[in-house]
């Protein structure tokens, strides 16, 4: 079922949101000051491409240690990120949920984008694992 999901979603709307988040990635990694979040929207890119059967949740609950993601470094990052356009993504992500909520069918869908607008709040030291 998850793969049907992914593949409907890929089609109507996911392969577009994933591209975006890719060249958001790409032009800050070109950015030398952007580095630092460019690993994170790299990361939102492969789980927008397929979110069905995949979560997000911090790293350090995966390593069981703290790193520079996760620590204040990380939390400095999320802040940085949230007032500079974090907060933007994430509303445009629960709008489009909050729209494709309202018919039965794009139920499944948006909750995707409630997961993605979750992530776009602090992308840095997540990590995107499977169900």
């Amino acid at each position: 079922m998850t793969l049907l999901l992914n593949i409907l979603w890929f089609i109507f709307g996911g392969f577009a949101a994933g591209l975006a988040w890719v060249l958001v990635g790409l032009i800050l990694a070109i950015t030398i000051v952007g580095l630092p979040w460019a690993g994170a929207a790299f990361r939102i890119a492969g789980f927008t491409f397929a979110p069905f059967g995949r979560q997000v949740i911090d790293r350090q609950a995966i390593t069981g240690r703290a790193d520079l993601g996760t620590g204040s470094l990380g939390f400095l990052l999320n802040v940085i990120w949230l007032l500079l356009g974090g907060w933007y993504i994430a509303l445009v992500h629960i709008v489009i949920g909050v729209a494709q909520c309202v018919t039965i069918i794009g139920i499944p869908f948006g909750l995707q984008h409630f997961k993605l607008a979750i992530i776009a709040l602090a992308p840095v030291g997540k990590a995107v694992v499977p169900v």
